[in-house]
């Protein structure tokens, strides 16, 4: 499993000031890039992902050049403080698309009345294959699955008070339309507003137990100890700052890369475990309060700055980024001119690609803030975040190299 791009600016992501792909401080420029006669544009880029805070890959190198991952994170996340957070936190599993929870029967499992503040106690018989918290007309129920869906009524009761929760002993097995998952802690169907008919899986876990399901979906367990600690660290940090910015949301996380990677117990692995153990519950701290530790896969040897200014999250060289296994460090992608002009329909046939504003470091004088797709019908100006998507690049730091060919006519 590689590093992967992470934090990406789409519907779930958390709304902060500090989100965002332009440049605190962008440079004009006048790069002119002729579409050529073939209609395939050669792009060679740098990094992975938006650059903002901890390259999962410079963590790697710098750990291999024998830096501690306290020095790790002190690099970069400069001017922050280590801390340390308690608690749980509410995770939306986005793969459970049903408006039911249906678990496995498991040893002490119980139903929770969030109404009532009552907890009872679910029989363990063979004949039962399943449990699930199910609505009607806007109220949970509790079934039983044995040769079809069976009620069953916690303390005399057809409908639960309020919303309903699983917890047990043990991990719990849940059932998505894509097959079983297992968690740590509670599963609960949760009411996205009050009187909600529709209901979304919310698991309610120990940080900790969150974190060791995160790590090995963000960087490979294999790496080494103190470059997985370092991401034990950013996960950690992150995860509790948007606990902190919804403390009153059903769920204050989600777990795909809107915001970070989470595949509960079936995603952890001893060693990556082991650096979660070992961190213990450290975070990173500014003026007091947990840091939005923003991480990517890999900076290609310059981080970005964030541009809501927040002063730990710099735009500075990074020297660890390009060790030998970082496939991403530079990479080079072929580019249709039709993918481009599809996306863009006013700009008609593409003829030349402007770009205007840069964020001024490294190769290229950097990152692409803004750009003009002139074409036959008009011209478009998109920022470098629109044109990454559209042409499928890993990162907007790019340059688009020089066609001997004459455009297209």
């Amino acid at each position: 499993m590689r590093a992967r791009a992470t934090l990406t600016t789409v519907a779930l992501l958390t709304a902060t000031a500090w989100a965002g792909g332009g440049s605190a401080a962008a440079v004009p420029t006048d790069d002119v890039y002729e579409v050529p006669a073939s209609g395939t544009l050669v792009v060679d880029g740098r990094g992975y992902g938006h650059g903002h805070g901890m390259s999962q890959h410079g963590a790697q190198g710098a750990a291999l050049q024998g830096l501690g991952y306290r020095e790790i994170v002190g690099f970069y996340y400069p001017g922050t403080e280590l801390g340390s957070m308690k608690g749980k936190v509410r995770v939306l599993i986005t793969g459970d698309t049903t408006d039911d929870v249906v678990v496995s029967p498991a040893r002490n499992l119980r139903v929770r009345d969030l109404g009532s503040r009552s907890t009872h106690a679910l029989p363990a018989r063979p004949a039962i294959k399943r449990w699930r918290l199910h609505v009607v007309n806007g109220r949970t129920v509790v079934q039983r699955l044995t040769d079809r869906w069976r009620p069953f009524r916690p303390g005399g009761k057809k409908f639960l008070a309020g919303d309903g929760e699983f917890l047990a002993n043990r991990p719990l097995t849940l059932w998505t339309p894509s097959g079983t998952k297992r968690y740590r802690g509670i599963l609960r169907a949760a009411s996205p507003n009050p009187g909600s008919p529709a209901r979304d899986t919310v698991n309610i876990v120990p940080m900790n137990g969150y974190i060791k399901g995160v790590i090995p979906a963000e960087m490979p367990a294999s790496w080494h100890p103190e470059a997985v600690k370092s991401q034990a660290i950013a996960a950690r940090t992150y995860a509790t700052w948007s606990r902190n910015q919804n403390m009153n949301r059903y769920y204050q996380i989600c777990d795909t890369t809107a915001c970070q990677v989470y595949g509960g117990l079936d995603s952890e692995d001893p060693r990556s475990n082991q650096s979660v153990a070992s961190t213990g519950r450290e975070i990173l701290r500014y003026d007091g309060a947990p840091a939005f530790t923003q991480f990517s896969a890999s900076s290609g040897g310059w981080t970005s700055a964030s541009s809501g200014g927040a002063p730990y999250l710099p735009a500075q060289e990074d020297p660890y980024d390009g060790w030998h296994g970082n496939a991403v460090h530079t990479w080079t992608k072929e580019v249709k001119a039709g993918v481009i002009e599809k996306r863009y329909p006013k700009v008609g046939r593409l003829v030349r690609i402007r770009v205007t504003k840069r964020d001024g470091n490294g190769e290229w004088q950097g990152r692409v803030d803004e750009m003009v797709l002139e074409g036959t019908k008009g011209d478009v100006r998109i920022t470098g975040d629109s044109f990454r998507w559209t042409a499928g690049l890993r990162s907007r730091w790019f340059t688009i190299e020089q066609a001997p060919q004459a455009r297209r006519r």
